[in-house]
Order: structure tokens, then sequence, then C-alpha cells
């Protein structure tokens, strides 16, 4: 087992005939809303390399300018790993560590899991996000069995960001579904527990699930705040939406107490797998919809401020064809000798893989 029981002291073929008609339709809403749809490419609100950056525009352009992205292959098939206690794996998350750490496995590490109990967060190292990438030999790097500070049924939904300032690699996951927890590492195999960062008690009452939660540099000067969460929120209702929270430092938390994209906002039952991605001067939220209503990753524009609500349709159309099979969840975006990337979550529910599109 790779993690440390210390406390931080410190803080195939796709469907062209949908996809025109949607990227009709997300055109039109772009141009109500008044956001340009062709452009640079994709800038997101993560450190470089590991969030998508500018590159050539493609010829068909996603709502906001933002790459088209093509599926290019399958990184990960849970049948082909030696940990793979459930036969599944989910919420892929790439980054870019060849200018970070001294002697990395790889140029870059993707970090993966299964969910379902006993869950673990995995780790996966290459060269290239094409791949192919190698099993980390001592899966998982942290457990659902971390004494003194936690044992629950499992521990998912990997997210790392890099504070240059600290020079760390910060972890953030799930476990139980209503519990986010913070670990940090210095070189991104060996982590040390740091706190519990968000519970459904700091969201309102009846809320059961605050899970899958990204974290990524973003300004907002007016709440003196260096960071942003997204992550899905649900309820009674049995209906997730996107929700969001703000920090000085991304470890101590506030959090709104209204969704920032319902369910109902885009005609689904259940939103979730949430990314933040900034260009052209604004910021967009990109997530996933149930299989039953698309099994897409839509997009909608918050504004810099967070203060804005367009919603502006289908970001990436997934493929009845494997290994999307109808639903693609959960991106992770980078960039590689200057091409984006979007690596993902691809499949049914508990029954996919992780792979690769390109911009």
């Amino acid at each position: 087992m790779t993690q440390q029981d210390t406390h931080g002291t410190h803080d195939g073929p796709r469907n062209p005939g949908r996809r025109i008609f949607l990227r009709a339709a997300a055109a039109t809403a772009a141009v109500t809303s008044g956001v340009i749809t062709t452009g640079a490419a994709a800038t997101g609100a993560a450190a470089a390399p590991t969030a998508a950056t500018a590159a050539t525009p493609a010829v068909a352009a996603a709502p906001g300018g933002f790459p088209d992205y093509r599926y290019l292959k399958t990184l990960l098939t849970p049948s082909q790993l030696k940990y793979n206690p459930t036969g599944e794996i989910i919420f892929p998350c790439i980054r870019g560590v060849y200018d970070k750490l001294a002697n990395p496995l790889g140029r870059y590490y993707l970090y993966y899991g299964p969910h379902d109990a006993p869950g673990g967060i995995c780790l996966a190292y290459g060269d290239s996000l094409e791949g192919p990438f190698t099993e980390y030999t001592a899966n998982p790097i942290v457990s659902n069995n971390w004494q003194p500070h936690y044992k629950v049924s499992h521990v998912a939904s990997p997210h790392v960001i890099w504070r240059a300032d600290l020079k760390e690699l910060w972890l953030y996951f799930h476990g139980e579904n209503g519990t986010t927890r913070l670990a940090r590492s210095k070189d991104g195999i060996t982590f040390t527990y740091d706190k519990v960062v968000l519970t459904t008690a700091m969201m309102p009452a009846g809320s059961n699930e605050t899970s899958y939660a990204r974290v990524f540099p973003h300004e907002l000067p007016s709440r003196g705040a260096h960071y942003v969460m997204l992550f899905m929120l649900n309820n009674q209702s049995n209906h997730r939406a996107i929700a969001w929270g703000w920090s000085s430092d991304g470890r101590n938390w506030t959090f709104d107490q209204t969704p920032l994209v319902r369910h109902s906002d885009v005609g689904a039952n259940n939103v979730g797998g949430p990314h933040l991605l900034s260009r052209n001067g604004s910021t967009y939220v990109v997530y996933n919809t149930d299989k039953e209503h698309g099994g897409n990753l839509l997009i909608t524009e918050v504004g810099n401020d967070f203060s804005r609500r367009n919603h502006l349709g289908l970001f990436y159309d997934s493929a009845n064809s494997a290994p999307d099979n109808g639903r693609s969840a959960a991106p992770s975006f980078g960039t590689d000798q200057g091409v984006p990337y979007m690596v993902y979550e691809a499949g049914e529910r508990l029954q996919g893989s992780i792979a690769v599109a390109r911009g």
C-alpha cells in the first residue's frame, strides 16, 4: 500500500445525422447568447499542460469554439488490468508530470479506479496521451481502509491538481458517496492524508450524495477564491445535479446551496462528471447526461464569475458502437505537443473502459 498514515500539516462509427442536427441547435443557442462558436482551441482552467490549450481549430467546432473531439482509441480495459476487483473502472484524470516531478514513471499520469466496493484509487503511466499506458504494479495507491482516518465500503473518483506553490499533487476522491476527501503527494504515488473537504451536511437538508468532485485553479476576486470545485449533488428526488463551491486555499470550502446545473435545465434525469474549461475570455462547464437522455457530454457557459447559465447543448456525441455504446462521461482534458485530447469514461456505467478522443 502506497498511502501513508500521516496528516498533512498545511494546508467507430459516429451518428452523423444526429450530430449535424444537434450541432446546429447548439450553434443557434450560442449565437443567441452571444458566444462565438469558432476560433482557437480550448483553454482549460487547470494548470498547463493538463488542461486543453491553444491548437488548430477543428473544422466542425463544438459550442464555444472548442475542438470537435473524435474517438481515437481505448486506453484501459478492466479485463486487462491486474487490479480488477469488480470488473469496472471509472472517472479518469490525466496529468502531465514530466515538467513537475523528478524521475516520473512516464510523461503522463492517468488516475482512475473501480467504483464499487472496495474501489481503490489507481495509477497508470505513459509517454503519450494516445497511450500506451502501463498499470502501476502496486495499485491501488489509496484504498478504502486508511487507518486511523477512515474505513469505508469504497473510495473512487480521483481528481488530481498540481500545486506549484507547494510542489505537490493534491488528490480529491470520494468514499462513501457523501464524503469528498483530500490527500497530498510529492511524487504522485505515495500520498499523505489531509482532511475531509465536502460532505452532504454542507449542502441543503435531504442531500445524500456529494461526490465525483473536480477542483480547478480559478480566480473569483469577489469571493476571495483561487479555486473552484465542481461535483455531483443528489437528494431524495434521485435526480442528480451539478453543484459548486469556492476556496482560497483548496482545503477549506464554501458551497453554493443552489445547483449550478439542474437535470431539468437540460432535459435529463441526471447530470454529472463535470469539468471546467476556459476559452476566449469566458468559463464553461462540460458534463455528462444519463444514457436514457442521450448519454452525451453537454456544455454550459457559466462565465468567469459563475453568474451565467447559457446551456449551449452538445459538446461530445457518444457513439452507439463500442466503446461508447451510447454513453460518454467524466471527461478529463490534456494536450500533447499542442494537440488537444479528451480522456473519458466510455460505455455503460460500471461496464465501460477508459478511452481517448482527439480534437
